[in-house]
């Protein structure tokens, strides 16, 4: 009998040495809280839901002990002596789990551009097209991601992190998460990577409507936030067929590097306009975009393990990333300033904040503060011009880190 009951015991002490509660400790207890607050800004505050809610929940699984579902050391490319020698993606298929398999579509840059395709087949162009002025507008919004640039190379940060984060400034997560993914590569960080600036790029995106208002009405005047804007143009369907294929070539040969981001964003919006490919829109729109993005979100939330959350230079990714995005909606309102000068008084300044890329909210924000001004001001049309160009802007603004680094 006391054999017996010796056995029990062995067998309930071995149980919990393989428990996850023998293993948990007070990191993994704070990460596994804060993917609860994460999960509680996506249903509650409806905060990004649909990407801040999978990359919440990938949190979790990835910070419970021994759940063996994602492995860093898999994907750090370092041998045994410390050396970089690339990532033996055979032993991920052969011993990774669930989300380091997911995962790869991160790391071979997959999700990113598909998540573009989807994009294009929801996004019109016409507000873009009948005013090509919105170009620069979207342009100067990106000044942000480069200005920050400099700041984090100031503060320490190598080429490669100063990048990253920099780019958190176009309001763009799969952008954000594409740069990411290919300057982290190679362990050229030990504190950041593509996890650490993608949860901080969706928390600003989500963040649109309380940043940019303060920032809008402290740099323009009453006078310029009532400014009127003409009717917009008719655009024909020639011209909505040209744009997507001049943009790709043109982006193309003057930045390569931006071509897979911007290519397949066109090529969704092709398929689109030509009227003749349903069936394809219907499937990217839908099915693809929405398989995609619950593969992006968990995957991505599977690399936030506590040693990158939980340190100074994460503190330093989210105040960087606050300043990129608010230097990036000011220039753009500053720049629409000069065009409400130039035009004489022909264009409204707000729209230029709207050059970030967070479609259609940013655009939504300048109609919002426009509105509060004048209820009968209605400058959701224009303001979509920047706010489609800022998607065009970031990716361009992401291949030129891409070459430049």
């Amino acid at each position: 009998m006391g054999e017996i009951i010796n056995i029990f015991l062995d067998t309930l002490k071995d149980l919990w040495f393989q428990s996850g509660l023998y293993a948990l400790g007070i990191k993994d207890i704070l990460m596994i809280l804060l993917s609860f607050l994460f999960m509680y800004l996506a249903i509650a505050k409806q905060f990004e839901p649909l990407l801040l809610l999978p990359i919440a929940f990938g949190m979790l699984l990835t910070n419970l002990p021994f759940a063996e579902m994602y492995h860093p050391e898999l994907f750090s490319g370092l041998n045994e002596a410390g050396d970089y020698v690339g990532i033996d993606y055979g032993a991920v298929l052969h011993d990774g789990g669930l989300l380091d398999i997911l995962y790869l579509g991160v790391k071979l840059q997959i999700y990113p551009p598909l998540i573009f395709l989807g994009i294009g087949t929801m996004t019109d162009f016409s507000a873009l097209i009948a005013n090509p002025k919105s170009f620069l507008l979207g342009a100067a919004a990106q000044a942000g991601i480069f200005f920050t640039f400099v700041g984090a190379a100031i503060l320490g940060f190598n080429a490669a992190e100063a990048g990253s984060i920099a780019i958190i400034g176009g309001a763009d997560g799969p952008t954000s998460i594409y740069v990411s993914s290919k300057l982290l590569a190679g362990g050229v960080s030990k504190d950041i990577d593509t996890g650490t600036i993608a949860l901080a790029a969706y928390t600003y995106m989500a963040l649109v409507p309380i940043i940019q208002p303060p920032i809008m009405k402290v740099l323009t005047t009453k006078k310029e936030r009532s400014v009127k804007m003409a009717q917009l143009r008719t655009v024909s369907k020639t011209e909505k067929l040209i744009f997507p294929i001049a943009v790709t070539i043109i982006i193309a040969l003057l930045v390569p590097s931006a071509a897979p981001l911007v290519g397949m964003l066109m090529l969704g919006n092709l398929l689109k306009e030509s009227g003749v490919c349903s069936r394809l829109v219907d499937t990217a729109q839908n099915a693809l975009m929405n398989i995609i993005t619950i593969f992006l979100g968990v995957s991505v939330g599977a690399t936030t393990k506590a040693d990158k959350i939980l340190n100074v230079s994460f503190a330093k990714v989210i105040a960087l990333g606050v300043v990129a995005f608010g230097i990036g909606t000011a220039c753009g309102v500053l720049f629409g300033k000069i065009m409400y000068k130039v035009t004489k008084g022909k264009v409204n300044p707000l729209i230029g904040s709207a050059g970030v890329s967070a479609v259609p909210m940013a655009a939504r924000v300048s109609q919002k503060v426009g509105a509060e001004t004048d209820p009968t001001n209605f400058l959701l049309m224009h303001a979509m011009g920047p706010n489609v160009a800022g998607v065009i802007g970031s990716a361009v603004a992401a291949g030129v880190l891409l070459s430049v680094i």
